[in-house]
Order: structure tokens, then C-alpha cells, then sequence
């Protein structure tokens, strides 16, 4: 059985400092999200959901990507029936997180979550493969089935419905999170780490703030 306990790394490969940082939470993601993808990390866009249920206080996490983000907030897709949708529908509050291993960063991202308008859920789902598309019809996700043989049988039956030109299904597009809080950590030698939190104050500007690793 392999030891856990004697696994070690010593992150030496950066430094994260109030003056080279940006005052802007944004701009600062914007920097390192350019970054992750220049050192062609495998899949630099994915992150980390975390919901809560708010019946049960019990909290779930999945790996989603990110599509787009502005000011306004971050952007995904998915199927507005699956748990987490669910979930945001009962509490929008949640947390997004991207660990970028090989460069040794983690950002996390918390703040209220709604749905983008239809509009934009068109033009995005417009611009998917068509096997994409088709998907989003089939897989009655977070759903128990019997077998893949489902998805499959589905596939097929609206593969042969819509062709080509599969509309946007009426039970799937994008949620946005708006963000309070915003926080960039670099790991350092030691586990002296570097964190940098920013929070949105009542008044709409940014307090960036060093936390204790």
C-alpha cells in the first residue's frame, strides 16, 4: 500500500506579492488564466463546482468549463435538471475553484449564481459540434438509467428527430456566478504559501487583503 503520509512537494516555482499582483481581482485571473494556457496545461478551463443542498446542507462538487467571463461574472453550461442545477435553483450561492498543478496555483471564486439569458444560451449552443448538441438531448443527467444502451437509444432517436439542426433544449444552458470573493494562491517553499483575497465591499470596490497560509 502505497504511504500517503510520506507524499511531499516543495513548491518553489513562484511568488505571489501584494505589488506585483493587480488591484483588480479580474485582471489578475485574466493574467493567470492566459498563463495557464500558454504552458499548455491539459484542460487549463476546467474548475471545480461546489453546491449546496439547501434541504439538506449537504455539500457537492463536480468539474465543469469555464466558457466565458467578464466583469459580470464566470460563465458555464450545463443541464439545468441535474443536481447541481437543482441545487442552484433552491441555493444560487456557490464556489468555484481551478487548481493549475504544474504551475503550483489554485484560484477560488465564491459569489451568487443565475442563469444567463436565452439569447446567449442560443448563440453558445449554436456553436457546439453537432455530437455535442445531440448529447444535451440524450443524457437525462444526474438521472438513474439502466445502461448506456439509454444514451445511446437516445442519441439516436434525436439524432433522427433534428438531423443537422438540433434546437437548444429547453431544460439546458448557461449559469454565470457573480463574484464577492476572489482568492489567488501560489504555493511557496516551506508551506509558507502565498494567499491573496479580495472582497467586494458594500460600496463596490475591491479590498485585496493577504490571508495566513
Amino acid at each position: 500500500m502505497t504511504n500517503l503520509a510520506a507524499l511531499r512537494k516543495s513548491y518553489e516555482r513562484a511568488e505571489l506579492s501584494e505589488e506585483a499582483s493587480h488591484a483588480d481581482p479580474i485582471q489578475q485571473f485574466e493574467q493567470w488564466l492566459a498563463e495557464a494556457i500558454k504552458a499548455h496545461l491539459p484542460e487549463p478551463n476546467a474548475m471545480t463546482l461546489a453546491t449546496v443542498d439547501r434541504g439538506s446542507g449537504r455539500p457537492s462538487t463536480r468539474v465543469v468549463l469555464i466558457k466565458a467571463y467578464d466583469r459580470d461574472g464566470i460563465t458555464w453550461y450545463t443541464n439545468y435538471d441535474s443536481r447541481k442545477g437543482r441545487e442552484l435553483m433552491d441555493n444560487p450561492w456557490a464556489a468555484l475553484q481551478f487548481h493549475w498543478v504544474e504551475l503550483e496555483r489554485v484560484v477560488r471564486i465564491e459569489g451568487r449564481v443565475g442563469k444567463i439569458s436565452e439569447a446567449e444560451s442560443d448563440a453558445y449552443f449554436a456553436s457546439r459540434p453537432l455530437d455535442s448538441r445531440i448529447g444535451a438531448w440524450a443524457s437525462p443527467q444526474s438521472q438513474v438509467i439502466t445502461g448506456r444502451s439509454v444514451l445511446l437509444s437516445n442519441a439516436a432517436r434525436y439524432g433522427a428527430k433534428f438531423l443537422l439542426n438540433p434546437p437548444r433544449p429547453p431544460h439546458w444552458g448557461g449559469y454565470r456566478l457573480q463574484p464577492d470573493t476572489w482568492e489567488f494562491w501560489q504555493g511557496r517553499k516551506s508551506r509558507l504559501h502565498d494567499r491573496l483575497r479580495y472582497r467586494l465591499t458594500d460600496d463596490r470596490r475591491w479590498i485585496r487583503e493577504r490571508l495566513a497560509p
